[in-house]
C-alpha cells in the first residue's frame, strides 16, 4: 500500500455514514464508509477507489482528488497533504535537494524568540525530532522525565525506545502515533537521513515503530492537549501549538501552554526561580 492509499483508507474509515447523510444499517462491519459508498459520493468508480487504496494507481487527476476530498470532508491541511501525496509519489524529487543536512542549530533570532518566551515551555525540533534548542522552562519540565539524558536529545527515540516514556505519557499510544506521523510528513525514506533514523528505530523499537509506519498517515496534529505524568508536578495537561519555521530552517517550534488552572499553578511552581537561602543576622 502506498502512502496515498493509506491516507485515503484511514480517512474513509474515519467518516461515519451519518456525517455524509447515509444510513448506517444494522449489519455494517466496515468502520466508517464502504468503498462503494465513497465511490458513489465522489462519482469515482469503486474499481478506481480500490486501485488508489491498494497503491496500484498513485497519480489521480486533480478532478479526482477534489471529488474524493469533498466526499471525505477533508480539512484544508488534509487537502494539501492529499495533493502532495499524489503529486509527490515519484521519489525522484525532493524540495530539499540532494544531501541536505539536518539543521542542529537555530538562527539567532529564533534563539532570541525562545529567550523572550520566558517561563513558557517551548522547543525547536528538526525533521528528525532532535531537540535543537529550548527554553529554560522546557528543560525544567522534561529533564526529570529523561528526555534530555542523551547527548543529542531526540523526541522520537525517547517516545518509542525509552521505557520511561510510557510512564511519562499516559496516552503513550497516541503520542507514539503523532511522532511517527511527524517523521513521515516529509519525503520520509526518500530522505537518506530520515531513512537512517527509520532503520535505527526498526531495530531498537521494533513493531512499536514498524506497525505505525504501515498504519499511520504522515499528517500529525499541529495542536492538541498532551497529558504528562510529571514526577515533581504530578498530572499535567498541556495545550501545544506547532509552528513551522521558514522552509530554509527546516524546523518547527512547539510551544506548551497550561490547559487548565491546576496545570497553570503546577507549572508556575515548577518553573519559579529558586528562592535565595535565608541568612542569619547576628543581633
Amino acid at each position: 500500500m502506498s502512502e496515498l492509499g493509506l491516507f485515503l483508507r484511514t480517512r474513509r474509515e474515519a467518516v461515519t455514514p451519518a456525517e455524509v447523510g447515509l444510513a448506517a444499517g444494522p449489519r455494517r462491519r466496515t468502520p466508517g464508509l464502504r468503498r462503494s459508498e465513497l465511490a458513489g459520493l465522489s462519482g469515482v468508480s469503486i474499481e478506481y477507489v480500490t486501485r488508489l487504496e491498494q497503491g496500484r494507481d498513485r497519480h489521480p487527476s486533480a478532478q479526482v482528488l477534489s471529488a474524493l476530498a469533498d466526499a471525505l470532508r477533508l480539512t484544508t491541511s488534509q487537502r494539501v497533504y492529499l495533493y502532495r501525496l499524489a503529486k509527490g509519489a515519484d521519489p525522484g524529487f525532493t524540495c530539499r535537494g540532494p544531501g541536505a543536512e539536518v539543521p542542529r542549530t537555530v538562527r539567532p533570532t529564533v534563539r532570541a524568540l525562545l529567550d523572550r518566551l520566558g517561563a513558557t515551555p517551548a522547543a525547536v525540533l528538526n525533521r528528525l525530532g532532535d531537540v535543537v534548542a529550548a527554553t529554560a522552562a522546557f528543560e525544567v519540565l522534561v529533564r526529570p522525565l529523561g528526555l534530555l539524558d542523551a547527548a543529542r536529545p531526540n523526541l522520537l527515540r525517547f517516545v518509542l525506545a525509552d521505557a520511561r516514556a510510557r510512564e511519562a505519557f499516559p496516552d503513550w499510544d497516541h503520542v507514539a502515533d503523532e511522532q511517527v506521523a511527524a517523521l513521515k510528513h516529509g519525503p520520509f525514506r526518500a530522505d537518506p537521513q530520515v531513512a537512517a533514523l527509520a532503520d535505527e528505530l526498526t531495530v531498537i523499537a521494533g513493531p512499536d515503530f514498524t506497525r505505525r509506519v504501515e498504519a499511520v498517515p504522515g499528517l500529525p496534529r499541529a495542536s492538541g492537549v498532551l497529558r504528562l505524568a510529571h514526577p515533581g508536578a504530578g498530572g499535567l495537561r498541556l495545550a501545544y501549538e506547532t509552528l513551522d519555521l521558514p522552509a530554509d530552517d527546516d524546523q518547527r517550534l512547539v510551544v506548551y501552554l497550561p490547559a487548565d488552572a491546576a496545570t497553570e499553578d503546577a507549572l508556575a511552581r515548577l518553573t519559579a526561580p529558586p528562592r535565595p537561602p535565608l541568612r542569619l543576622v547576628a543581633g
